[in-house]
């Protein structure tokens, strides 16, 4: 069994209250709280009772109307006074009309044992009814008028009765009838008095009456006109007024009217579209500025270099590199392991210094241009939640930004080619010491008493090495070879290096999205999320979605 409208539309209602709070003025949810309680409070009451409200500037004749609708002097009966104070409720079919009318506040009842209106072979119609003859709410005395405003939003149809000189009072239209425009389907206008204007005046001032109210949004309303006093348009009137209690359907409708227009108010300036590409790139570039990418990144570099150069480069100076400080060690960040092999104590920051001036900035124009994107179009409160969030998320990226440096596997491990270098490195000075000592041999012997040996010369090279011994070939060999090794390994660290750079600025900013996405994305696109959710309960409220 489906739910019915105004079942739906409440509780979209309540939904939107429940999404907007923070972000909707409190005005606006107060009185979004008022309509909610008065719906239920009114559904919880008679169901079958419609109830009636004249509403009318002083001298307008509701009294009169009243009493020529129910056939007999209630109000002059009830109030013997020339304005009415306090409201007169006629009740047809008085059964349960009882708590109905304590809710409505009114005191002053007179149950009618007439019967209201006739079908058209004469019989009486079994409706059950409430008329209310209101104070005057243009009075003087504000209680009368505070009266009339609260009725206007409790009863199931409003009957508007204007006479001929007020029925263009700018007041009446601006401060009551327009406010109501909503409820133009529990809506009637009377032109009351009409026997006091000539028979072709009538028709002008009708004509007038019908311009101003479609001008207050009331396009469709019947404007009846009547004469209380000589009867005139009466029974059109008591038959328009039956007939929305015989429908039961006028408080029903009166209800979903205040949920129309309350959310009609509540409608946002906009609902979130979709962010362009670019500004993701804009804030992930500037996060990643703020972070140290860059500096991270050369510090990969820099340590691959010194690491190589220590393995590979000439035995006998490669040791001077040792006491120079590792980049990536500096910086407190993994040296030849994987950060996710690293025991979480060392994660918890990297030695990166603090955030300067400069970075913060990055950081703040990357956010709040973000956070500016994201809140384009949207109403006031929605903006500002936005940049809550967008401030939050400045609040904890330093620390989140150093702690994703700190955990991104930067892959400063050592190449499989170091130690072939290294041995080749360690081959060349162990053949270049041999040589040398061999080729000392023959003036360290004969300081013993030994016999001095003859070196051996190289011969038939045909070049100029031809006579040259055999052990210095060896040593200046040995050396060369140790050179040429050192340049060739730091020209391949050096291209190694530069792709571990490169590599290493990849992860990094793959880390540094994930901490623009958790930290300043996912918070604010929640809150878009909030603000489309909200329109959709606001639309369905209004009655145009699902």
């Amino acid at each position: 069994m489906s739910e019915p409208p105004l079942d739906r539309s409440l509780a979209a209602l309540h939904e939107a209250a429940s999404l907007g709070a923070g972000r909707v003025p409190d005005a606006e949810l107060e009185q979004v709280r008022r309509i909610a309680e008065r719906a239920d409070e009114r559904r919880a009451l008679s169901a079958d009772h419609t109830v009636v409200g004249f509403f009318g500037a002083t001298g307008s004749g509701k009294s009169s109307l009243l009493n020529a609708l129910a056939d007999e002097p209630l109000a002059r009966t009830h109030v013997r006074r020339p304005t009415t104070s306090a409201p007169l409720a006629a009740v047809w079919n008085p059964r349960g009309a009882s708590p109905l009318l304590d809710w409505l506040q009114v005191s002053d009842r007179h149950v009618s044992d007439r019967a209201f209106a006739r079908d058209r072979d004469g019989r009486p119609l079994d409706v059950s009814l409430i008329l209310l003859d209101l104070p005057d709410f243009d009075s003087v005395a504000v209680e009368h008028r505070a009266i009339a405003e609260r009725l206007a939003g409790q009863v199931d149809v409003l009957v508007w009765v204007v006479d001929p000189q007020k029925y263009a009072d700018a007041v009446i239209h601006r401060d009551f009838i327009a406010p109501l425009a909503d409820h133009a389907s529990v809506t009637v206008a009377v032109l009351n008095q009409v026997d006091r204007l000539a028979e072709h005046e009538v028709g002008p001032v009708l004509d007038s009456l019908r311009e101003l109210l479609r001008r207050d949004g009331l396009e469709r309303v019947r404007v009846l006109p009547v004469s209380a006093t000589e009867g005139s348009g009466i029974d059109e009137l008591r038959a328009l007024i039956a007939r929305f209690a015989a429908e039961r359907q006028a408080a029903s409708q009166r209800l979903a009217a205040d949920v129309r227009g309350i959310a009609e108010r509540l409608a946002p300036a906009g609902v979130p579209g979709a962010l362009r590409q670019a500004d993701a790139r804009e804030l992930e570039r500037g996060l990643a500025t703020a972070a140290g990418v860059e500096a991270v990144a050369r510090a990969v570099a820099g340590s691959y270099r010194k690491r190589a150069g220590q393995a590979t480069g000439w035995p006998l100076t490669a040791w001077v590199l040792r006491l120079l400080p590792d980049p990536l060690r500096r910086l407190h960040l993994p040296v030849g392991r994987s950060a996710d092999g690293a025991r979480s104590a060392d994660l918890h920051r990297t030695g990166l210094p603090a955030m300067s001036a400069g970075q913060r900035a990055h950081a703040g124009l990357a956010v709040r241009a973000y956070a500016d994107a994201a809140a384009a179009g949207l109403g006031e409160g929605w903006a500002a939640a936005i940049h809550e969030r967008a401030a939050a998320a400045l609040e904890a990226l330093p620390a989140e930004l150093d702690l994703a440096v700190a955990r991104t596997d930067l892959g400063a491990r050592g190449s499989w080619w170091w130690p072939l270098l290294g041995a080749l490195q360690w081959l060349a000075l162990i053949a270049a010491v041999v040589c040398g000592a061999w080729l000392l041999l023959p003036v360290l012997l004969p300081l013993w008493g030994m016999v001095a040996p003859v070196l051996p010369q190289l011969e038939g090279t045909g070049t100029w090495l031809d006579g040259w011994p055999v052990p210095l070939v060896g040593v200046v060999g040995g050396v060369l070879a140790g050179i040429v090794l050192g340049l060739l390994g730091a020209v391949v660290a050096g291209a190694v290096g530069a792709a571990r750079r490169s590599r290493a600025r990849r992860r990094l900013r793959a880390r540094v999205r994930a901490v623009a996405d958790e930290v300043v994305v996912l918070p604010i696109e929640g809150e878009r999320e909030r603000a489309r959710a909200f329109a959709a309960a606001v639309a369905r409220a209004a009655g145009r979605g699902r």
